[in-house]
């Protein structure tokens, strides 16, 4: 099935050719859309170089930086319009393992059992056995543990890691769940993909993969991104326990 690896970028011009040759040489097949938003470092000459040099990789610039959510649905447009079957998104740092890919896009190309709803989601998922992180302190286990914990209570899903941003969507999934209305970012803009694909009626598969904290540059994770998907997770799992099943905007 074609497939579009989707990789968000900024102030990343030194994992970017890494990242893109190790997706090149897991899956040649597969289309990547590097989609840089506007960074200083100048990481959208070196995408436009790649793209140059290979008819496989293609780059959308943005005019600003306005959140990995924001980034990766101009993403999914561009490959929901050009007719890809499989959406995938992946971090430019290094930190997702591209020779994970191959089982990704394989659990989401056939249903589990004969006759069932296909996976509309798989997640390449650090706390699942099998799963592991590298080089994390242990503040930021704790934190990615707590909220994974914290999102299985309030909204009453089994997901282990709704918070992960490694993971591959069959493309009528995505034109299924109204991501017109999505308005989250961060930690939030994965939880919320996830529980709008489950409350659609398709499965999630979490598949283990071992997570390495980045080598070069700074992480982009902030205060304000847990705060975030602290107060959307606890109002989603009010009205999941008082109201309709469906995902907020607000």
């Amino acid at each position: 099935m074609s497939a579009l690896v989707i990789i968000p970028t900024f102030n990343e011009i030194e994992n970017l050719p890494t990242v893109v040759a190790a997706v090149r040489h897991e899956v040649p097949e597969a289309n990547i859309l590097i989609v840089d938003d506007n960074s200083p470092d100048g990481t959208g000459h070196k995408a436009d170089a790649l793209t140059g040099a290979d008819p496989f990789v293609h780059v959308l610039h943005r005019r600003e930086k306005t959140g990995l959510g924001d980034a990766y649905l101009a993403g999914f447009d561009w490959g929901l319009e050009r007719g890809f079957e499989i959406l995938v998104e992946m971090d430019a740092d290094g930190s997702h393992p591209a020779h994970r890919l191959p089982a990704l896009l394989g659990a989401v190309s056939a249903p589990t059992v004969p006759g069932a709803h296909f996976p509309g989601l798989a997640i390449g998922s650090r706390w699942v056995e099998g799963g592991s992180v590298v080089n994390w302190p242990a503040h930021r286990l704790l934190l990615s543990r707590g909220a994974n914990a914290y999102a299985r209570l309030a909204l009453g899903i089994s997901i282990k890691d709704s918070t992960a941003g490694f993971r591959a969507f069959r493309a009528e999934v995505l034109r299924g769940i109204h991501l017109e209305e999505v308005n989250s970012h961060g930690y939030c803009f994965q939880i919320d993909l996830t529980l709008r694909v489950l409350d659609a009626g398709y499965t999630v598969v979490e598949l283990p993969i071992e997570f390495t904290e980045r080598t070069v540059g700074q992480s982009k994770m902030s205060k304000n991104i847990v705060f975030e998907a602290m107060r959307r997770v606890t109002s989603w799992g009010w009205q999941r326990r008082f109201g309709a099943k469906k995902t907020s905007t607000v």
